[in-house]
């Protein structure tokens, strides 16, 4: 029941993780803008689920190693599910393959236990034996050649062995007060677990009132949009319109600006053959009298006299033949005037085409300000809408006790607190005896050392090369004794402490294989997930249990991997398909009520009008103003001819030059007189009529061009506008629902997004359940790191001291025979004067002992 009221409690924000997704009438429409949600406040965890031992760490891997040696079998999965299942009611039928995976302890605890029974049967023989004065209980020593020599190495090997019993005993003394220290550091990981319990209760209200709270961007951003539907929404419309409409609208300001260009072009003509039709009778008078002016020149007598000065008649012959070029070439009279076209244009161009246009543009760019109008009380409504589903959010968040249950948690947590408090006293008195029982263990193995070290110290200090057996030095003797002493507690204790230790062997090693490594490799998940296990009805047992749902798919292991990422308790308990979060706050309704409002959008552009009939009457005015009736051949073949016949300019310079090869005198200064008069005409009369008619050429060129097929151009005008209207009319309301769903989905959108992050937040960063993995993984440290590890190693260091034990006895008890003083010797008469090497090993009859025991063939 708690499980189930802690997990109703973060239900009051999912109200968004219902069925909104199903609302796939915007299909794949441009994202909307993204929103910043920011961070999810959330606590920081003090808690280092993670054990480092530092240099033991070293005989923790050792023991591992041997460990493996010992038992290298694969966990055995199915064999603990089939006992579990028959509550160890299979061990009858299954024992071999318990026995097999046991093989390795079982053949370990053999030993010890066959060590423990041998070691005080063989030492109470040996009592008995030396007391028979046998196994070396015989105070005499006999006499060997290499006697200083088999007492060093003795000395050395015990002292070696010695060495590696001290070796393990510190192993032993490091694990123990490993042990003891680490025991210490429980209540430092107990109490950051229970703070980061008290952080996820504290912090979890916030972190939900967090995701609530930014709602608000949501509904700011809806509320922005909203308020700005007419550059949104109508913005794009009116892109999406201008596309269609600006060509034609261009076409037709384009002709405004031809209007204008025509009506100038119809002036200029008027006004240029006014100027040349007045300039051509002026000129063609002035050129008349400089004809005549130049003939009567021409008559002058020198001018006939051939045969006084031929160059000078032949001359005045050249330039009478000329002067029939010096005449009008074009008759600009016969032109006729355009002021019936030019009075027509003024009448067109009266209406300012361009205005009429521009309110057309203007007409189109309110679109955005139609939008406005036509869609207010939707707008309004959606406002509406959204505030009304942000004060549901807020009143159903309200409507959880979540306050009152995480208090309620809060409470739990201290009382657990509280308990384990009153436990430590009674953890550290046991881990008081434990350590007090250690230590007397280990003190058994030193006892024994400490007689050894004694020993060879005054075995060695007391050693006297020239001392007999029978008179060796007190010192000496007490280091005999003092090994002695040693074998003797060696048979004392070491029995009791292999049974000790083999104990603590099989349910260290047990632990270690069968809990601590299966749950490193999670091996140990596997069993407890197996389905039908706890309970013969429930597949899994957590969903089972939390949920009586047992097909859902929720595993110790995937709930500890979950929680060790520090992922949010909603996934981890995968509270997303067992609670439906739609049937609590309705969402499906508001959604579709929030779309039903959208759909509500009705805009219609028939208002927007592009060109009025004043506009299109003006283009038929244009197109029948009358300059496809003007001739503009005659105008043109007019303009073409020239001023006049012959170039003026052209011909004043060769009459020049002619004259300047005439002889001084009165002919020559008047033929200069009228070149002067023709350039004179030139400059002032020719020269702008040639501008005029560039002009009128010019101004008929360009009339020429806009007066071909001008109707049908005026017609090609008005069906684009038509065109463009019937579109905004008529045919824009495809393009206008496309706009709508799009700006729709872009409101939808920003649900969607909240949505999103509201799942991702409580999947990812809500209620993160670190603290619940930490405190499995601080049991496990505890367990396996702490007590495990230092009590394999305890017995693995004590276990090899103790093995050792029967080396060092037998060491000791040849060694002491070197160090002890002897109650008789071997002596020998003339034992110098005899070879040793020529007396054979088994003659005894030239030796002469005084000893009482005759010497053996095998003490040779």
């Amino acid at each position: 029941t708690m499980w189930k009221s802690g997990t109703l409690l973060l239900l009051s924000v999912l109200w968004a993780s219902g069925e909104l997704q199903q609302e796939t009438e915007l299909r794949r429409l441009p994202p909307p803008g993204k929103l910043n949600f920011g961070y999810v406040p959330a606590g920081v965890y003090e808690t280092l689920a993670h054990y480092e031992p530092g240099p033991i760490g070293i005989l923790f891997h050792l023991v591992h190693a041997f460990l493996h040696a010992v038992q290298p079998n694969a966990f055995p999965h199915d064999l603990i599910v089939k006992l579990a299942k028959d509550k160890f009611g299979a061990i009858q039928t299954e024992y071999q393959k318990a026995i097999y995976y046991e093989i390795g302890f079982l053949i370990c605890a053999a030993v010890g236990l066959l060590f423990a029974i041998l070691m005080p049967v063989v030492g109470l023989f040996f009592c008995m034996c030396r007391c028979c004065d046998n196994c070396g209980g015989e105070m005499h020593q006999r006499q060997r050649k290499n006697a200083d020599c088999r007492r060093g190495l003795l000395g050395t090997l015990l002292f070696s062995t010695s060495l590696v019993i001290t070796i393990g005993v510190l192993c032993a003394y490091a694990a123990n007060q490993n042990l003891s220290s680490q025991v210490k550091n429980i209540r430092r990981l107990v109490n950051s677990n229970m703070r980061d319990l008290h952080t996820f209760a504290n912090d979890t209200p916030m972190q939900i009132d967090y995701l609530i709270s930014q709602y608000a961007t949501v509904k700011n951003k809806v509320n922005y949009d909203l308020d700005n539907i007419g550059p949104l929404l109508g913005g794009r419309i009116h892109v999406r319109l201008e596309k269609e409409v600006h060509p034609a609208l261009n076409q037709v300001l384009n002709m405004a600006g031809a209007m204008r260009e025509t009506k100038e072009a119809l002036e200029n003509v008027s006004v240029s053959l006014v100027v040349l039709q007045e300039g051509a009778g002026k000129l063609h008078f002035n050129l008349s009298q400089v004809r005549d002016s130049i003939n009567r020149t021409l008559d002058d007598p020198g001018c006939h006299d051939e045969e006084s000065d031929a160059t000078t008649a032949q001359l005045c012959h050249s330039i009478r033949q000329s002067l029939s070029q010096l005449q009008m070439s074009a008759n600009f009279t016969r032109l006729p005037n355009v002021n019936p076209q030019l009075e027509k244009m003024k009448n067109v161009v009266k209406t300012d085409l361009s205005s009429v246009v521009h309110r057309g543009f203007s007409s189109l760019n309110d679109t955005p300000h139609i939008v406005i109008e036509q869609t207010r009380t939707v707008v309004n409504s959606v406002q509406n809408l959204v505030d009304s589903v942000g004060n549901n959010i807020s009143s159903f968040s309200r409507a959880f006790p979540l306050q009152t249950c995480l208090s309620n948690f809060t409470i739990f947590i201290s009382h657990a607190h509280a308990k384990i408090e009153d436990y430590y006293p009674e953890i550290d008195k046991m881990d008081f005896y434990r350590w007090i029982g250690c230590i007397a263990l280990c003190c058994m193995v030193v006892l024994v050392l400490a007689f050894n070290y004694l020993g060879l110290l005054c075995g060695t200090l007391g050693y006297d090369k020239h001392a007999s057996p029978t008179t060796r030095g007190c010192i000496s003797n007490t280091g005999g004794t003092l090994l002695m002493a040693g074998v003797g507690f060696s048979f004392i204790f070491s029995w009791m402490l292999m049974g000790v230790l083999t104990t603590i062997f099989l349910a260290g090693g047990n632990m270690e294989k069968l809990l601590c490594e299966p749950f490193h490799t999670k091996e140990l998940f596997k069993v407890v997930d197996t389905p039908y296990l706890i309970n013969p009805e429930w597949k899994n047992f957590i969903p089972g249990y939390m949920y009586n749902d047992s097909e859902l798919e929720l595993t110790s292991e995937s709930l500890y991997s979950t929680c060790k990422q520090n992922k949010g308790i909603y996934s981890a308990l995968r509270l997303d398909k067992v609670f439906n979060i739609s049937s609590f706050l309705n969402t499906t309704v508001f959604t579709k009520d929030v779309v039903h409002q959208l759909e509500n959008f009705r805009i219609d552009l028939r208002a927007i009008i592009l060109l009025e009939a004043e506009g299109k009457q003006n283009l038929l005015d244009f197109s029948e103003a009358g300059l496809s009736e003007i001739n503009y051949a005659d105008y043109l073949d007019e303009v073409n001819k020239g001023v006049t016949v012959v170039d003026v300019l052209s011909f004043a310079k060769e009459l020049e030059s002619q004259t300047d090869l005439m002889p001084r005198g009165p002919l020559q200064t008047a033929l200069k007189g009228h070149v002067a008069t023709l350039q004179r005409i030139h400059r002032q009369q020719i020269a702008p009529m040639e501008q005029a008619m560039s002009a009128l050429n010019q101004s008929m060129r360009f009339l020429e061009r806009t007066a071909s097929d001008l109707p049908n151009k005026v017609t090609d005008v008005l069906e684009a506008i038509e065109a463009a209207q019937h579109l905004i009319s008529q045919n824009a309301t495809l393009l206008i629902n496309q706009e709508t769903r799009k700006y729709s989905a872009t409101i939808i959108g920003y649900f969607n997004q909240y949505i999103e992050w509201v799942k991702t937040s409580l999947a990812l960063e809500v209620a993160p359940c670190k603290p619940f993995s930490n405190i499995l993984d601080t049991a496990q440290i505890m367990t396996c790191s702490f007590l495990v590890d230092s009590m394999n190693t305890f017995w693995m260091g004590l276990g090899c001291s103790t093995l050792f034990l029967l080396p060092s006895v037998i060491l000791a008890v040849k060694l002491a025979k070197y160090y002890r003083r002897m109650d008789t010797e071997d002596v020998y008469d003339d034992v110098e004067t005899i070879p040793m090497k020529n007396v054979p090993t088994y003659d005894t009859m030239n030796r002469f002992p005084r000893a009482s025991a005759p010497p053996r063939h095998i003490d040779w």
